[in-house]
């Protein structure tokens, strides 16, 4: 074997001489080109070998050495371990998410037709990036202790001047709370209601995964049904009328996109006040309401028995994994002694970017953006379903298509994943997965206008494939 390994150096390279050699050696090692005890050559004799300075064999041998990979046995030599660090493994490649079901195991990308993510085309990259840094810098200029879980006082302080302009209800600083997105939200929810063994309303059809977490903190989920006015509260009483808690969309209702009707609202307070009840409101499209103004939120109706979640995945994206908790004053407490022991706020250097993208009007204006892409992107889907001759409703950020009667969604959402277009089968959203209510939710939010119909047209001859 050649004493240098087939080490090639690049002297113009953007790694030092010591790092080339010593990723050299590494390879050696991992290919098998150089065996569990072999002996090494001396720094002087690789040096000359190679043509570089001896302190720059030197080197790269300690950083070998530091990494387990080889060792220095004095006047024996050096030798390669007799068992070297394993071969890492090579990181996941992103990757569209899965039709519907588990969550996907590794980083994923956004898809045309995907629910829930913001547009990928549209994010202020430039500018956050800039944010960011400065946030970066100031954090790492903060005194080295522990930050306060409940989340940094500025973007609280941001997120509840916030609530009252967009979302029409007054709260106080010290009620919100900065969570790792909607899930830590929910998680620190359940944690401090204590409601293990209590039965939840839980939205017909409705997110899957929200059931999923309910039943995880021992909950017992009740499904509700939904109609045009939201939550039927009357049939909810009906079905469970010692529940405890009601988890809702009241806003724009996941997946079928209705506002909780006024009536609904007061009904579902006042099934909250006549007993020892809670209602958990999913605000997670804020105010990204495209044919009107958004309703206000349901906390502004009701101080003291609404718990308020928002997230900026859906607003902004989904890596910053920061969202929000608004409990009413009584539960202060019993949420920071949570925060605190369990579930922490994000880092620092993240909240103080998005405090400052807020306090600088950024936010506003972006969420003013998106709602205008938004509607047109939703247009030009629309024109080329309409057409396709593809019946079609609106739901919220998306559009939910009626498939043949007896056809699979999760089928057809499974093959469209294969060319790459990620719609939502919607059976999965209902409790029972009724067949016949089959249908796919064709998100708008990654749909170009100038896309639209390529998109669509390619979907509809998955469709109808499945039914030839």
């Amino acid at each position: 074997m050649d004493g240098s390994f087939g080490i090639s150096l690049d002297r113009a390279g953007r790694l030092s001489l010591s790092e080339q050699i010593a990723d050299g050696i590494r390879a050696a090692i991992r290919e098998g080109r150089l065996a569990p005890g072999a002996r090494l050559p001396s720094w002087n004799d690789l040096a000359i070998q190679l043509g570089v300075a001896r302190g720059t064999v030197r080197t790269a041998y300690e950083r070998l050495a530091d990494g387990q990979f080889i060792v220095a046995a004095g006047a024996a030599g050096t030798r390669v371990a007799r068992r070297p660090p394993a071969m890492r493994p090579e990181p996941e490649a992103p990757r569209p998410r899965r039709a519907f079901g588990a969550f996907a195991s590794g980083p994923t990308l956004p898809a045309p037709f995907q629910v829930g993510v913001p547009a990928a085309d549209l994010f202020p990259a430039a500018l956050w990036s800039r944010m960011l840094a400065q946030a970066a810098r100031d954090a790492a200029m903060m005194p080295a202790g522990y930050p306060d879980p409940r989340g940094e006082p500025k973007l609280r302080a941001e997120i509840a001047g916030y609530l009252a302009v967009a979302r029409g209800f007054a709260c106080q600083p010290s009620q919100v709370f900065v969570t790792n997105g909607y899930a830590g939200a929910l998680s620190i929810t359940l944690r401090a209601l204590k409601l293990h063994g209590a039965h939840a309303w839980v939205e017909d059809p409705g997110y899957p995964f929200a059931r999923t977490a309910l039943a995880w903190a021992g909950l017992t989920c009740v499904p509700v049904p939904v109609d045009g006015e939201g939550l039927d509260v009357a049939a909810g009483m009906a079905r469970a009328p010692d529940a405890r808690v009601a988890l809702v969309t009241p806003g724009q209702q996941a997946p079928l996109g209705v506002t909780l009707s006024l009536d609904r609202r007061h009904a579902l307070l006042d099934w909250a006040h006549a007993g020892d009840r809670w209602i958990v409101e999913d605000d997670y499209l804020g105010e990204l309401q495209l044919a009107r103004r958004a309703a206000p939120a349901l906390a502004s109706m009701d101080a003291r028995r609404v718990v308020h979640i928002g997230t900026f995945s859906k607003t902004m994206s989904p890596a910053l994994r920061v969202g929000y908790l608004v409990v009413p004053l009584d539960l202060v407490g019993q949420v920071t002694e949570v925060v605190g022991t369990l579930d922490p706020a994000p880092p620092p250097s993240v909240q103080l970017a998005l405090e400052a993208y807020m306090r600088d009007g950024h936010y506003l204006r972006h969420l003013r953006r998106m709602k205008r892409a938004y509607a047109e992107r939703r247009d030009a889907l629309v024109t080329a379903l309409n057409g396709l001759g593809i019946d079609h409703e609106s739901a919220g950020l998306a559009i939910h298509i009626r498939l043949p009667e007896g056809m699979d969604d999760v089928s057809v959402a499974r093959d469209a994943l294969a060319e790459y277009l990620s719609p939502i089968p919607v059976s999965p959203w209902y409790a029972g997965g009724v067949e016949s209510r089959s249908g796919l939710l064709l998100g708008v939010t990654n749909v170009p206008p100038e896309h639209a119909a390529a998109f669509a047209e390619r979907l509809w001859r998955i469709v109808q494939r499945q039914g030839a």
